[in-house]
């Protein structure tokens, strides 16, 4: 999937409802309020672990995804590793007050397809390399059409940035940065962007010696986004 890191969304004041989107914009996971969504705006989703929620959207939804979903016998229900940091880092800002676990879900989805891409996915058993890389795609796409359909363009600007600079730095064999973008994007994601955190995406995509120190640092966060 080709990613272009674009220009940054003016993010929400810290607790500032997301504005919904167009009653009839297509979303990924389905229209709010039908079966498979995250839920109408507004409403929670649905409770419990994060991995075994996405197993269950996939699973519903039918397709390409549901058919590469690793067995239910596997311990855990068909998941192997851990939820995602960055998306529980992301749910726990002020900007997803009110859709913590919605948002949690969908950078689930965005998370694991990025794992499909350059990792060990936890979901998915693609058995051919180029099912692999269209099913990644697909969650990248998911995930960030839930995020337009809701209304919430700094996040996109954000998960499309992170795709975009988590890959570059699997291109140049930089595990350890790309883990830090995934946490920088996150906490942009959850609080705000920052001048730091714009920094160090620069840094990263010039390929800079300072760029981990840079986005550690973003990761970290400052209470008051701007």
């Amino acid at each position: 999937m080709s990613v272009d890191g674009g220009a940054h969304g003016e993010p929400l004041a810290p607790g500032e409802p997301l504005a919904p989107g167009e009653p009839g914009a297509p979303g990924a996971f389905g229209e709010p309020g039908e079966p498979g969504a995250f839920g109408a705006p507004g409403e929670p989703g649905e409770p419990g672990e994060p991995l075994q929620r996405l197993r269950a959207l996939l699973a519903d939804q039918g397709g390409l995804l549901a058919g590469l979903l690793s067995s239910e016998d596997t311990p855990g229900g068909g998941a192997t590793g851990s939820p995602c940091a960055a998306a529980a880092l992301a749910a726990a800002g002020p900007r997803a007050e009110g859709r913590r676990e919605e948002y949690e879900l969908l950078l689930e989805a965005i998370y694991e397809g990025y794992l499909v891409h350059y990792g060990e996915p936890r979901l998915l058993a693609p058995a051919e390399a180029d099912l692999g890389l269209l099913a990644g795609d697909q969650l990248y796409a998911m995930g960030l059409a839930r995020l337009v359909a809701i209304g919430d363009t700094h996040a996109v600007s954000e998960l499309a940035d992170t795709i975009t600079l988590s890959a570059l730095a699997q291109a140049g064999k930089e595990a350890e940065l790309a883990e830090a973008v995934w946490l920088a994007g996150a906490r942009a994601v959850g609080w705000g962007s920052t001048p730091e955190h714009r920094r160090a995406k620069e840094l990263a995509r010039a390929g800079s010696p300072e760029a981990l120190a840079a986005m550690r640092t973003s990761a970290e966060g400052a209470a008051a986004a701007t």
